[in-house]
């Protein structure tokens, strides 16, 4: 995966998705027919698509309008249908349609004894669908800053606000979700980096959106010397926050931990995410107190390229079907910055990360 660096000022939602839009048409567009063509080797008819994508956008629009402003000026930018720029936003409600599985990776250490948080995460998604991904630096209409990292047409994955705070980004399967076209979950992680400076404002923001997916949105803080951290687990069904354990590392994949949500969890084995939970909790003790690229280095363990945090793609098998990590990312939340490299945490931990 490439990545591509954008720098907006403006305060306007629409003119900022007609930067993004015709900054990067060629992008936008060929993110926008990939996943229309991934939608149709899933078997999901382009009448579901487009009845998901309408009733998103909706929803998006009652809920965070800016949003919808933004994802119709990247449209008429790039020369994209707005239904199908909303189908890009609403993917993963699209995808609530069909079975499907996703994998990464986030541990988040808050100090108990204070100083700031410490985090790591994998973006393990198929190359062939997101060959490019975005940085974008943006101020909001009140005048706060974000940086993050998304797909183009998606509003947001993992990012950092001038405030303090820091978000991960997993996705999560659970028998409530459905085609009925709720609030997208990228649009959630948004609205809590545009708006929170808490983990109980960020709780807030994610309970009062309707929603027909599941995710997991690992919120961090720092403020006043002190982190504070946790998992906002997401459903249609509910939400649920899971807190750091007594030494403070907070570690998510895959499935659902809060024991009510759980009972409704339907990730596959294929997606490894137990493995991965319990590889990410046996090497946080050698993560903590670690540069980035150490953090990396210590998130393989003693299995490097081959630690099951690392996620390769098997070239036997069809493009819907091959998943890799594209992309090891750490927030510094004193230093308002992501750091990040294309690729796995082996990758990160020998060629070091880029700041943005």
């Amino acid at each position: 995966m490439k990545l591509h660096t954008l720098l907006t000022t403006t305060t306007d939602p629409h003119a900022r998705g007609r930067e993004i839009g015709t900054r990067h048409a060629d992008r936008v567009r060929g993110i926008t027919a990939g996943y229309l063509a991934h939608f149709e080797v899933l078997g999901i008819p382009e009448t579901t698509v487009r009845a998901i994508a309408a009733h998103s956008h909706d929803a998006l629009r009652d809920w965070y309008p800016g949003l919808v402003e933004e994802s119709d000026g990247m449209a008429a930018a790039a020369g994209v249908d707005p239904w199908q720029m909303a189908a890009v936003g609403a993917r993963t409600e699209v995808l609530a349609a069909a079975p499907g599985k996703g994998e990464c990776t986030t541990a988040v250490y808050a100090p108990p004894a204070g100083g700031p948080p410490e985090t790591i995460q994998t973006w393990d998604w198929h190359d062939a669908l997101t060959p490019d991904g975005l940085l974008l630096s943006l101020v909001t209409g009140t005048g706060r800053r974000v940086k993050l990292f998304t797909e183009f047409g998606t509003a947001a994955k993992i990012g950092v606000n001038d405030a303090g705070l820091g978000l991960h980004f997993n996705i999560l399967r659970h028998r409530s979700d459905n085609g009925g076209g709720g609030v997208p979950v990228h649009a959630v992680a948004r609205r809590v980096l545009e708006e929170a400076t808490t983990v109980a404002e960020a709780r807030d923001i994610a309970a009062s959106a309707a929603l027909s997916a599941s995710t997991v949105l690992t919120v961090a803080t720092y403020r006043e010397g002190r982190a504070e951290a946790a998992s906002i687990e997401m459903s249609p069904a509910g939400i649920a926050l899971v807190r750091p354990d007594a030494d403070g590392w907070v570690v998510h994949t895959n499935h659902f931990l809060d024991p009510a949500l759980a009972e409704g969890d339907i990730s596959t084995p294929e997606t490894a995410s137990t493995e991965r939970y319990d590889h990410a909790r046996a090497v946080r003790g050698a993560m903590t107190g670690r540069t980035a690229p150490e953090r990396a280095a210590a998130f393989c363990g003693g299995d490097g390229a081959a630690a099951v945090v690392c996620v390769r793609a098997d070239d036997s098998q069809p493009a819907h079907e091959r998943w890799s990590t594209l992309l090891t990312a750490s927030l510094d939340l004193p230093g308002f910055a992501l750091d990040h490299r294309a690729g796995n945490p082996d990758t990160a931990a020998r060629e070091g990360l880029d700041r943005f």
